[in-house]
């Protein structure tokens, strides 16, 4: 059996745990240092905008499609298979457009969509109006809907992962650090293609052999690459947000989507209860990133101008996080580990690692040839 090694279990480390699950002879170990779902998936609000991106081609835009499709049968998979309830809200997201927003290009995309085979709508406001009351007209042009994009409890959507993966002979390795030290890289067979192969890891004084590496470490990831003196440039960036109890809801009793506008997001949860986030801050020229309280409170205050019944809201809960992102070049980060024969990387998905993990785990399939 081919022995599979994947570092790091948030929802993309386990996601291609269980997609390669379903491949017969491989035996799969996960590992992870803290544990389940408990760094940037942890803290992930798992709003997913697929359709409604702006993302029309390329790498960026088959990776949100290919996610989109197949969390359409993963959920009622792994809910059937586990008995795990995963709570995703089917009512889409609704993107606010203000007056510098170009309506033209949104209507150019709602075409470009209709081609590839998803919906976009364009609402006035009096659409919008009936759709969300609880939101302010006065500085909107309109809305763009997204019916089929969704939002979903990242947390307990990968304890669904982990669970159906285990069903499948996974084997989860939680609050275990681990490195792979320089004795078990050997050079490649291929000289001449200055390749290494990493042949064993080390867990906690034990030693695991392996076959392929996958590190989907998230900000892990970057002192694992740097002691293969292969280094990828993964930095912080905080999010901040807020979980609030409303007087009302923003929307009717039975439709309440994702409300998205000025890049603040409005996610309901239920009750009238909703998670406002979330803010972007990004690291200092030491790569640290202190979360800025007055920030937040700014936040809070553009966003009751088109949501005015927050400035009356009970404030539950705060929340902060960090997200992985890739310096020098585009998020994720997905291919081979250079200087490696068997090590991947599937990791520094920014703010999209709940929607891109099922095209991650596809991506990475295709790659180590077991698509």
């Amino acid at each position: 059996m081919s022995k599979i090694i994947i570092i790091g279990c948030g929802i993309v480390g386990a996601t291609i745990a269980y997609e390669l699950s379903l491949i017969p002879q491989l035996k799969i170990t996960v590992i992870e240092k803290d544990s389940l779902a408990c760094g940037s998936t942890g803290a992930a609000l798992g709003v997913m905008m697929a359709v409604i991106s702006g993302k029309t081609k390329g790498r960026t835009w088959r990776l949100r499609e290919a996610s989109l499709k197949r969390y359409q049968s993963l959920i009622p998979e792994l809910e059937a298979k586990t008995g795990i309830t995963i709570p995703v809200n089917d009512d889409g997201i609704i993107k606010l457009l203000f007056a510098e927003d170009k309506l033209d290009k949104w209507q150019k995309l709602a075409q470009t969509r209709s081609q590839q085979g998803w919906n976009l709508e364009i609402l006035t406001l009096g659409q919008l109006q009936q759709r969300c009351p609880g939101v302010a007209m006065e500085n909107l042009i309109g809305a763009v809907y997204s019916p089929e994009d969704r939002q979903v409890n990242p947390q307990i959507l990968t304890k669904a992962l982990v669970a159906a993966a285990q069903e499948n002979g996974v084997e989860f390795q939680f609050q275990t650090d681990c490195q792979i030290p320089a004795v078990a890289v050997d050079s490649a067979l291929d000289s001449s293609s200055g390749s290494q192969t990493c042949r064993q890891i080390e867990t906690n004084g034990a030693k695991l052999d392996c076959d392929q590496v996958i590190i989907a470490a998230g900000l892990g990831s970057a002192p694992l690459t740097e002691s293969l003196a292969a280094a990828v440039d993964i930095r912080p960036v905080l999010g901040q947000a807020l979980r609030l109890q409303l007087e009302q809801d923003l929307g009717l009793d039975s439709f309440q989507p994702v409300i998205t506008g000025n890049d603040i997001l409005f996610v309901p949860l239920g009750d009238r209860q909703y998670w406002l986030g979330a803010t972007v801050e990004f690291p200092d020229e030491d790569g640290k990133v202190v979360a800025q309280p007055d920030l937040l409170t700014k936040f809070k205050q553009e966003a009751e101008t088109f949501y005015p019944a927050i400035a009356n809201a009970k404030i539950l809960a705060s929340w902060q996080g960090k997200r992985p992102r890739p310096f020098g070049q585009a998020a994720p980060v997905i291919g081979k580990l250079d200087g490696f024969e068997n090590v991947w990387l599937a990791t520094a998905h920014y703010r999209n690692g709940v929607l891109l993990a099922p095209g991650t785990a596809e991506e990475i399939k295709k790659l180590m040839g077991f698509a």
